[in-house]
């Protein structure tokens, strides 16, 4: 059997000894039942796992120490990051979840023209923070130990004016004349746009193209908001990744 595996926003090292967070204590002894004895696997996001003992299983915590520190091999040799229209609905969390699966880097939820979710202020903040959450559980799951940060919400325009460079701008589109095969293996990190339940407004398609998004389609069919980021991470690690 597997270890569980808990994320621990600690510092971790040889013969640590901690109480674990109250999530991960929660989820340790109440829904697993784990008792003292056994071990688990506890990450930080550094891209290390590190196995621990359990010393104390209570209802009033878990205490855990650090016994074998192991690297992980897990990582995509690609450096992708999502920039997603918000979409409503439980749609975003399931697209990250599985984005983070399919070995995601980086996440850039956007405010597009046609998005049914708006956000601002505290409200923004903390659905940020549901969203690492999400990340983070998807990575205790998938076995990551290297956490993609989930950026602040912002509008399209204004990150498409701020972005860092990419060797490889990739917008969706299901009027684009070509293909992820018909495009070459890029030389270094790459950058994924999509669109919310309406797709982009023309202005937005325009707006990508000016600053070097090249559209490409995913076949002949039109792709739902949750289903379109997945399957072009799946085809893009087919073609230059590790699967």
């Amino acid at each position: 059997m597997t270890a569980p595996r808990f994320f621990c926003d600690a510092k971790l090292g040889p013969g640590v000894q901690l109480d674990l967070p109250e999530n991960a204590a929660h989820h340790a002894s109440r829904v697993l039942r784990l008792k003292a004895g056994e071990e688990a696997i506890l990450f930080n996001g550094n891209g290390m796992d590190y196995q621990v003992e359990l010393l104390r299983v209570s209802k009033d915590g878990v205490t855990a120490k650090v016994i074998a520190i192991n690297e992980t091999a897990r990582e995509s040799p690609l450096k992708v990051t999502l920039a997603q229209a918000i979409s409503s609905g439980d749609r975003m969390d399931f697209t990250l979840q599985k984005s983070v699966e399919l070995g995601i880097s980086h996440i850039v939820p956007l405010a597009a023209e046609r998005s049914v979710v708006k956000l601002s202020g505290e409200r923004a903040e903390r659905r940020r923070e549901h969203w690492q959450n999400v990340v983070i559980s998807a990575c205790e799951q998938s076995g990551r130990a290297f956490v993609p940060a989930v950026e602040a919400p912002q509008p399209l325009t204004n990150w498409l004016g701020s972005m860092p460079s990419f060797a490889l701008k990739l917008m969706l589109s299901p009027t684009a004349e070509l293909n992820l095969h018909d495009l070459p293996r890029p030389d270094g990190d790459i950058c994924l746009l999509i669109g919310c339940e309406g797709g982009f407004g023309p202005a937005e398609v325009l707006a990508a193209e000016s600053v070097g998004f090249t559209p490409v389609r995913l076949g002949a069919r039109v792709l739902r908001t949750e289903t379109a980021p997945l399957a072009a991470l799946a085809a893009i690690q087919t073609l230059w990744g590790d699967f």
